[in-house]
């Protein structure tokens, strides 16, 4: 869906363009203003984007959570996510960034009710993370 709104063969509202990204308004927006930064070359989620792209879209997404603050939205803050895969709610596989502008007391529960708040072993937990950065630095780079 994506690669047709880059190639204009679907419409769009688009809020930001140069020549590598994309931003647009979500056609099912969360709040008003909910913007999707989409880099141009396709890659499906964190695992195969290189990082630098994913430091891009961070940077496109502080301008417009900045532009929402300053903007007739009148936003006081921003929900900036990236879902990662079908598990973290991904729905289109292609990688964009979430932003969603907020108001105090707006009525928006953002993952309610979804979050782990008690790790029963944070140590194990950040063994493993350990061990697999370990293991990614380890490997041969691309």
């Amino acid at each position: 869906m994506f690669c047709a709104i880059v190639a204009g063969e679907a419409t769009s509202i688009r809020i930001y363009e140069d020549d590598e990204y994309l931003a647009i308004l979500d056609i099912r927006p969360f709040t008003r203003g909910h913007t999707l930064v989409i880099p141009k070359r396709h890659t499906v989620d964190l695992t195969d984007t290189p990082p630098e792209t994913v430091a891009a879209l961070v940077t496109i997404g502080q301008r417009i959570a900045r532009a929402a603050r300053q903007s007739g939205l009148h936003a006081d803050g921003n929900n900036v996510v990236i879902n990662d895969g079908k598990a973290a709610f991904q729905s289109v596989f292609h990688i964009h960034l979430h932003v969603l502008p907020r108001q105090s007391g707006d009525k928006l529960s953002f993952a309610k009710g979804m979050l782990l708040r008690r790790d029963p072993d944070r140590e194990e937990s950040g063994r493993l993370l350990r061990e697999a950065l370990a293991q990614l630095d380890a490997a041969p780079q691309d």
